[in-house]
């Protein structure tokens, strides 16, 4: 059974234990996942009836909390179990192909004049320190179990690997003499 990403954080979440999509909501900020995963406050209730149609998830009870409305908890089914347990699988050992947009671009930077493509890859150069840092500062969150700790250890090597090859990108196409 195929699962987006988003479909298989939030089946993983309820697979750790009963929630609602609030509680998801707070889970999902609490641990930095909009670090690594899209996933918009307003698609938890979309994807949860996705995950319901689909038997993976069904609701258990109802949280009246502080509301006056109860909220519907959810939980994972036999099914979205084994489900979360394939699809995570599949994720960890099935390397698939990345598109993102910095190929197109390198594709067409003939397109591009030279002094705007070394302001573009300055600061790309810049963001991706930035980037660097909120995720560093994410991952120290306290409290975060061991496998939360390996997704940002794994941003983090990511992050630098690009880096690592924009600064020799970025030194190749310095003229000789202009080299430091």
């Amino acid at each position: 059974m195929d699962l987006t990403p988003a479909e298989l954080t939030l089946l993983g979440l309820l697979v750790e234990r009963p929630r609602h999509g609030y509680d998801l909501e707070e889970v999902i900020g609490a641990r930095g996942m909009r670090e690594w995963t899209e996933i918009g406050f307003s698609s938890i209730y979309y994807l949860l009836g996705k995950l319901r149609d689909r038997g993976l998830i069904g609701e258990v009870g109802r949280d009246p909390g502080r509301r006056s409305t109860a909220r519907k908890v959810y939980a994972a089914t036999d099914e979205g179990r084994r489900a979360c347990a394939e699809a995570a699988e599949a994720a960890i050992a099935e390397p698939r192909p990345l598109f993102p947009p910095l190929l197109v671009g390198l594709a067409n930077q003939p397109a591009v004049p030279a002094d705007r493509l070394r302001a573009a890859l300055d600061r790309r150069a810049a963001a991706l320190a930035a980037r660097r840092e909120e995720v560093r500062r994410a991952g120290e969150r306290a409290g975060a179990p061991p496998f939360v700790r390996a997704i940002f250890d794994y941003s983090l090597a990511q992050i630098a690997a690009e880096q690592a090859w924009l600064d020799a990108y970025r030194a190749s196409l310095e003229p000789a003499g202009e080299r430091p």
